[in-house]
């Protein structure tokens, strides 16, 4: 029995059929429900017939799809500092607690989204992870409405943000499947700068939906989503492709747990990574608590120039290499919370701004130089491909936990201290004993030649 095609793929599969009107390798073949069950993006007949525009329609949807992930998983970082105004009395804790467990979630969800591409299909699971977040931007609207919401529910309903960090894994292994080897870093540095600018656009879009006359409306702040929902889960059904092809290998995971430099990797993608979504979840509170008369739409600018800059790392580490190019961003970083330990000694909103704005570029700098350090260092250990992809894996969820990390680090100093200088000269250490390890162990012997 033939295989059941549209007449545009039929058209496709005759155009390359041979004597005996079969089709050869070089042509998409499909079944329904949008599955390709021949994709070879390394074949330059597929990959210019048809194969091409295929594998960028995907990219297109999926960096919306994922862009609304990380929207959903930074709304609580800018509903937060909006608590109080609508009549919530939570102490400081409680509102870093908020901020914090929807990078906790995130993180812990990112291998297991990873593996339900190939189980599911990359257009199937896209639909589903879109329709997911209707679960956290619901529970926002739920418990924001009415400031007697108990803690505890609070907490649940930001949780729930955490199904947006999954969105990143799967949506990179979807992608990374689509792309030859040449197109692969540009394709996915795409998809992870468009992801991440999703932080950026609900820091600035929410401020500007809550407000009302009579004070701040915080059940906009989800309401606004769920049309964009709907929309990324259509255009996902209606124009995004599953591949047949897509096989995960779980060995790939089992062989990177075993080797050290995954696990020197991910230490340093903690710092980079890590980092960016920890401030990017910070920054809105700091600013509405150290310097209230600013304007809080002003938070977003330090996710968007950090999404931003992540291509460039990249860029740069080709050129020099990644180790040169991290360690760099570890001396940025740290000197960015220098000059924020100097302008909140000194009460200066430009100086904390401008510090806060550099490190943020840093951390995104430093993703992107340490995911183009990962196939580099694999290749000089004589580990397998294999090692590698599974690193990727494994270095994208644990970096993630810094998100966690930071404004657990930043509550915890507040409450002790009620300043956040500790925790900001903690971070300053942690900083320079990363860029140590990343010299010490990429930055001499072969790794060194290798300019990993």
């Amino acid at each position: 029995m033939s295989t059941p095609t549209t007449r545009d793929e039929q058209t496709v599969a005759d155009e390359h059929a041979g004597p005996a009107d079969t089709a050869p390798r070089s042509a998409i073949q499909r079944r329904t429900g949008r599955w390709i069950d021949h994709w070879d993006p390394e074949d330059k007949t597929l990959w210019e017939d048809g194969g091409r525009r295929t594998a960028r329609r995907n990219l297109v949807l999926s960096i919306f799809a994922e862009f609304l992930g990380f929207g959903a998983w930074a709304l609580w970082s800018i509903v937060v500092p909006q608590l109080p105004a609508a009549g919530f009395d939570l102490t400081v804790d409680q509102m870093f607690w908020l901020i914090s467990v929807p990078s906790l979630v995130g993180a812990t969800l990112r291998i297991p989204y990873t593996f339900a591409v190939p189980v599911f299909g990359g257009r199937n699971w896209t639909i589903v992870s879109a329709l997911l977040l209707l679960l956290p931007t619901g529970a926002l609207i739920l418990t924001v409405s009415d400031p007697t919401t108990p803690f505890p529910l609070l907490l649940a309903a930001a949780a729930l943000a955490g199904l947006g960090g999954g969105n990143f894994a799967s949506s990179m292994a979807n992608i990374s499947f689509f792309f030859p080897e040449k197109e692969k870093g540009a394709a996915l540095g795409w998809n992870a700068a468009g992801g991440n600018i999703g932080t950026a656009a609900v820091q600035l879009a929410v401020p500007l939906v809550i407000v009302t006359g009579a004070g701040v409306a915080l059940d906009r702040a989800g309401l606004i989503f769920i049309p964009f929902i709907l929309l990324a889960a259509f255009l996902a059904w209606r124009w995004m492709d599953n591949l047949a092809t897509a096989k995960a290998d779980p060995r790939s995971f089992g062989v990177a747990v075993h080797d050290k430099h995954t696990w020197i990797i991910s230490f340093i993608y903690i710092g980079t990574f890590g980092s960016f979504i920890g401030y990017a979840g910070a920054f809105p509170t700091l600013l509405a608590s150290e310097f209230p008369q600013v304007a809080l739409p002003l938070a977003f600018l330090g996710a968007l120039v950090g999404s931003v800059a992540r291509p460039l790392g990249g860029i740069i580490a080709d050129r020099v290499g990644g180790m040169i190019v991290t360690i760099g961003a570890f001396a940025v970083m740290a000197l960015g919370a220098m000059g924020a330990i100097w302008a909140l000694g000194a009460g200066s909103f430009p100086v904390f701004f401008g510090s806060f704005l550099g490190l943020f570029v840093a951390t995104g700098v430093g993703n992107g130089s340490v995911y183009r350090m990962i196939p580099a260092v694999f290749r000089v250990s004589g580990a397998t491909a294999k090692a590698a992809a599974g690193c990727i894996g494994i270095a994208g969820a644990i970096g993630a936990f810094g998100g966690f990390l930071i404004p657990r680090g930043f509550a915890l100093s507040t409450t002790v201290t009620g300043s956040l200088v500790p925790a900001l000269w903690l971070f300053v250490g942690v900083y320079a004993v990363m860029a140590f390890v990343c010299w010490f162990v990429y930055g001499r012997g072969a790794m060194a030649e290798a300019r990993v």
